[in-house]
């Protein structure tokens, strides 16, 4: 059969994935530095040995001849496009990222005011308590109760201060928040 009425693997366009996760326009990528570390790590991890060894296994994979039906080939050559996408992605993270230490506000004359890289535990009306720490977005964890700072909820918590009432709107209606403690740590991030 002659070439010309083989199909071709489709390939999927690096269009078709969204970029970024939303920054508010004309921010910097606020980054605790424990989140920081882990996106760099994660850089130089598929920028020094899982990119380079995929390579030379895409290499091979071509060496063997008939690339239609190679697995190796085809996988490694899918492989290859999403490393290079999520590589996209981290440089330009870190090309916008400011790094930013909790642990510098600890001390500070508004230390009791809610910023980046709080810890706060508050109050609803309905006597529910909780707490959670204000991060970066690519930080967001909501298991150790880390909320990224363009959330709803730490937007309406930002700027108050311990002792102050605090509005959350919700598609739920209108939520008021007592806030309890807030206090600067470094967070397990990393």
């Amino acid at each position: 059969m002659s070439k010309a009425f083989t199909r071709e693997p489709e390939i999927e366009l690096e269009h078709d994935v969204p970029d970024l996760p939303p920054l508010p326009a004309g921010t910097k990528n606020y980054l605790t530095p424990g989140g920081f570390a882990r996106l760099k790590a994660e850089l130089d991890h598929l920028v020094e040995k899982e990119r380079p060894e995929l390579v030379a296994t895409v290499a091979w994979a071509a060496s063997n001849g008939d690339r239609s039906e190679n697995a190796d080939y085809i996988y490694g050559k899918k492989r290859l496009r999403e490393i290079d996408r999520r590589i996209r992605f981290l440089v330009k993270r870190l090309d916008l990222a400011e790094v930013v230490d909790p642990a510098a506000r600890v001390g500070d004359e508004n230390a009791d005011q809610i910023f980046f890289g709080a810890t706060v535990t508050f109050v609803n009306q309905r006597s529910e308590e909780r707490t959670v720490s204000i991060v970066g977005v690519d930080e967001i964890d909501t298991a150790k109760g880390y909320v990224s700072w363009v959330s709803p909820i730490a937007r309406a918590l930002l700027k108050a201060r311990q002792g102050d009432n605090a509005v959350l709107r919700t598609p739920g209606g209108v939520e008021e928040l007592t806030i309890l403690e807030v206090k600067y740590e470094p967070l397990e991030t990393g």
